[in-house]
């Protein structure tokens, strides 16, 4: 069977072979001509690796033995960094920090791997050391910038490959070659050498052939620092995926198709289809290239571009050259119109579990990009340029190989944080493409073995909080909720053993929700039940006035959750509304028809 999972390598180990022969029989059968590669190790050096594999230690180190390609701005000690430039060229001494990690679980580096020069690009064409093909049609083109990772992992040389992703380059190239696009929430990695694209924006994406093992590479890499993280590692049983409203795609190549395909996936997996008008999302995007963040780009490269601008692709210098026409005041006004965006863009998580969009609306032929090189280029950013600017976690996936003969995928999309959920989604998704779904450009097919997660990035822990009056969507206290990251999970009820009473004199006005007791009258009461960071519960607590607090809840179904509850104290002579069914239904009667005493009543509470 064909080598090419994390799996596949661990059990050749299991079953007795040698590091050191699989690993040179691995390197005999690269070619330097490939144009995915720039630069492989020499049998020396991956002898030095191999021999430094302890036997001793393998339980220990989970990647113990596999081979891997790390695209060429990312450092590995012995082999040079050129970020596709050669004028740029340097050789660090000690590896990047994210290949520390991998080399510390037992990894070992094959190669580095072809870009668009500076990670500035979508195509995997704007490089001095060639053009790298479409695995699948190469006259089309792989995607980038991450381009050689890509394609070595589709072919099967490495079962896996770092890329990085500023606009979509870790995204891209999956989808364009049939792999899984792991792309985590910013700030989750140490990006200690790592030649930057935009510093603020960059992460290190992983190329893999099945999601178990892009989740494995992930949590590798991450290390302690995902400690940060907010979201949690589940989603509900039937999660509401956010769609484009008109999504565009390339019918010529089947890409309409694809889609269609897509979408009855996630309907016969449980998922509830909400089409949203992308517009917020579309103006983030805009800003990344016709904003002050190519800035960003400018600050990598200034002393080179400045000095031997002749030594540039001038596809790329073109594009980081722009960045003379932003000042300090566009930075700042750029970031002010982000914020507004962010703002809006906000609000659609509270509609919707994942977002699910193509990954890219067409692959484009190579002649294509040489004939119109900006133009091919920015219209595969349509769906990605957003995500990093937003704080967005994403995970490409296969859906498909369309009649035209390339793949055709998407790319889930969710909150900041929310790696680990994700991977979750991920290996549903997987198991519903079934048996018959094939690894990469034609690899082999897949097998339930190559589906079992050894590791997931951490998440940390939230909890399900259900809220009853002033803190449901839209009602004055609801902020609250939403600064902290809360996301609706649920509109329901409680169980019918309660009763709701609007209670005299808050501000605000507010309801106290009260169970009864054995044999007496209750009634089941509208609650929005919301994900809460853990992390953000004490800050929340602290705004909570007396009489009110937290306690259990138990909602309609029998499963109990957090929730507001009030002391029974503050319930004497509070009307009794329990009859509207909820905070709502009382306010909407009152608005009708004002409640007396209990309206007249309102004043500011301690």
């Amino acid at each position: 069977m064909t080598m090419c999972t994390i799996g596949d390598w661990q059990r050749a180990y299991d079953a007795g072979q040698a590091p050191a022969a699989l690993l040179a029989d691995l390197l005999a059968r690269l070619s330097a001509d490939d144009p995915a590669w720039i630069h492989l190790v020499t049998p020396e050096q991956l002898q030095a690796q191999a021999a430094a594999l302890d036997p001793a230690r393998r339980a220990g180190q989970p990647l113990w033995g596999v081979p891997f390609a790390v695209k060429d701005n990312i450092d590995v000690a012995g082999l040079p960094t050129t970020a596709a430039c050669p004028a740029f060229a340097y050789r660090p001494e000690a590896d990047a920090a994210v290949v520390a990690h991998l080399r510390a679980a037992g990894a070992i580096v094959i190669g580095k791997t072809n870009l668009d020069q500076f990670a500035t690009g979508l195509v995997g064409t704007r490089s001095p050391y060639g053009e790298v093909p479409n695995s699948f049609r190469p006259e089309h083109v792989s995607g980038g910038s991450s381009s050689g990772s890509a394609s070595v992992v589709a072919r099967g040389l490495v079962p896996f490959a770092l890329g990085t992703d500023t606009a979509g380059s870790g995204r891209v190239p999956a989808g364009f070659n049939h792999l899984v696009g792991w792309k985590p929430t910013v700030g989750r990695q140490d990006l200690g050498g790592l030649v930057p694209a935009c510093r603020t924006l960059d992460v290190v994406s992983v190329f893999a052939l099945t999601v178990a093992d892009a989740a494995q590479v992930a949590a590798v890499i991450e290390g302690p620092t995902v400690a940060a993280a907010h979201r949690p590692g589940w989603l509900p049983a039937r999660p509401r995926l956010g769609i484009p409203l008109q999504p565009v795609l390339d019918a010529a190549l089947g890409y309409d198709r694809g889609w269609a395909d897509a979408l009855a996936q996630a309907e016969a997996m449980g998922a509830t289809l909400v089409p949203l008008d992308l517009a917020p999302f579309d103006a983030v995007a805009a800003l990344l290239y016709d904003g002050p963040w190519v800035a960003e780009r400018y600050a990598v490269v200034q002393a080179l571009i400045e000095a031997r601008p002749d030594q540039l692709d001038a596809t790329v210098r073109g594009v980081i050259e722009q960045a003379r026409g932003f000042d300090a005041v566009a930075a700042f006004r750029g970031r002010y119109r982000l914020d507004e965006l962010a703002a809006q863009a906000a609000a659609v998580w509270q509609h919707i579990d994942l977002l699910m969009v193509p990954t890219a609306p067409t692959c484009p032929t190579r002649a294509a990009v040489a004939a119109e090189p900006v133009a091919r280029n920015s219209e595969l950013g349509r769906y990605t340029n957003f995500v990093n600017l937003l704080q967005l976690s994403a995970l490409a996936l296969p859906v498909t190989v369309t009649p035209s003969g390339l793949p055709f995928g998407v790319t889930f999309i969710a909150p900041g944080h929310a790696d680990a959920a994700l991977a979750g989604w991920g290996q549903a998704w997987e198991a519903a493409l079934g048996d018959g779904h094939t690894l990469g450009a034609g690899l082999r097919r897949i097998t339930a073995a190559d589906r079992v997660p050894a590791a997931v990035p951490a998440a940390a822990p939230s909890m399900a909080l259900a809220v009853v009056g002033a803190h449901l969507e839209g009602l004055p206290l609801h902020g609250q909720l939403t600064e902290r990251g809360a996301r609706l999970l649920a509109r329901t009820r409680t169980a019918p053993h309660y009763r709701l009473h609007a209670l005299p004199g808050t501000v605000p006005p507010k309801p106290g929700l009260a169970r009864v007791g054995p044999g007496e009258a209750g009634t089941a009461i509208e609650v929005e039940v919301y994900e809460l960071p853990q992390a953000a519960l004490g800050s929340f607590l602290a705004l909570i006035p007396s009489p009110l607090g937290l306690g259990s809840v138990e909602l309609a179904g029998g499963g109990w959750v957090h929730g507001f509850i009030c002391e029974p104290f503050a319930l004497a002579g509070a009307p009794d509304i329990s009859h509207h069914g909820g905070w709502r239904a009382y306010l909407a009667s009152a608005t009708a028809t004002p409640v007396g005493a209990a309206s007249a009543a309102i004043r500011a509470t301690p």
